[in-house]
């Protein structure tokens, strides 16, 4: 049985506890909000890159056989998975882990990217191949680090080893809802594009246009299909951290909320020991001034 002693202890541990869970989801709520505003500060370059493809793929006449936009005759599937290298964050990493355990399941020749440390050490100690290995992503991801990162996949891609090209992350939607997503980077399916911009409210050409490309459309695909791959991965980096924080607030809310009921029944239970002490002793008294009459 605990002593007063003892619940006092645990008392103080846990509010102890309480204070640097708040602390942590004050830091993560202020996160949340500078990676929102960076994702929505790069969301119109993001979708009119996206509209310029999709009229370049829909309105040219002449579509050259380009590298990025069909499988190649390769066997093997790349995997891009974006995890945290911190934990304390919900079931966020658990959630991607199980995405991934799923796609490596249904397609075994399946070589990984790996950016954050959870995911990755998971499936190192099962045997997975990794490619790369990225640690200790910054809260803010650049876009030059996306731009690099990109550049990296496309000339693995244009090797022709491997046929696709998956990248799975978290999609942010609210501070309390995220989403794990598997989504198909290289090739680049043009055709779904509309289908995107229209689930994000967004005007897509429906009128057939008559373009005349210069200097031809290999020359215009060839610069746009890279900077379409670049704002992807910057774009779903942004989303991922931005799951990390606004799970991690919520983990920590939780956490604290937790902490306080602990703290209200721990309280309890010492003013319990405290009364059943304090009347133990007044028994005792009593007893003892009664055996001296």
């Amino acid at each position: 049985m605990e002593t007063i002693r003892d619940i006092k202890r645990r008392i103080s541990s846990v509010k102890n506890t309480k204070k640097i869970t708040r602390a942590m989801k004050m830091v993560a709520a202020a996160k949340l909000q500078n990676s929102q505003k960076k994702a929505r500060n790069a969301k119109p370059f993001f979708n009119r890159t996206r509209r310029i493809l999709s009229d370049v793929y829909k309105f040219s006449q002449q579509k050259d056989d380009h590298p990025l936009l069909h499988k190649s005759d390769g066997d093997h599937n790349l995997l891009l998975i974006i995890s945290s290298d911190r934990g304390l964050c919900g079931a966020y990493n658990a959630k991607i882990i199980e995405e991934a355990q799923r796609f490596l399941k249904e397609n075994p020749n399946t070589e990984i990217y790996a950016l954050g440390s959870n995911a990755r050490n998971y499936l190192k100690r099962r045997g997975h191949v990794f490619i790369k290995e990225y640690e200790q992503i910054d809260d803010y991801p650049g876009f030059y680090f996306a731009y690099q990162l990109s550049e990296e996949i496309i000339e693995i891609f244009k090797g022709k080893k491997f046929k696709q090209v998956n990248v799975i992350y978290t999609h942010f939607k609210s501070a309390i809802s995220q989403k794990v997503k598997n989504i198909t980077l290289l090739p680049i399916d043009a055709d779904e594009i509309d289908y995107e911009l229209q689930e994000k409210g967004e005007d897509v050409s429906e009128e057939h246009v008559d373009y005349i490309f210069e200097p031809s459309v290999k020359k215009i695909l060839d610069l746009i299909l890279p900077k379409y791959v670049s704002n992807t991965i910057y774009s779903v980096l942004l989303e991922s951290k931005a799951s990390e924080f606004g799970s991690r607030m919520t983990a920590m809310d939780a956490a604290t909320e937790n902490a306080n009921e602990m703290i209200d029944d721990l309280t309890l239970s010492y003013n319990r020991a405290r009364q059943a002490s304090i009347t133990k002793e007044i028994t005792e008294i009593v007893g003892g001034a009664e055996a001296l009459k």
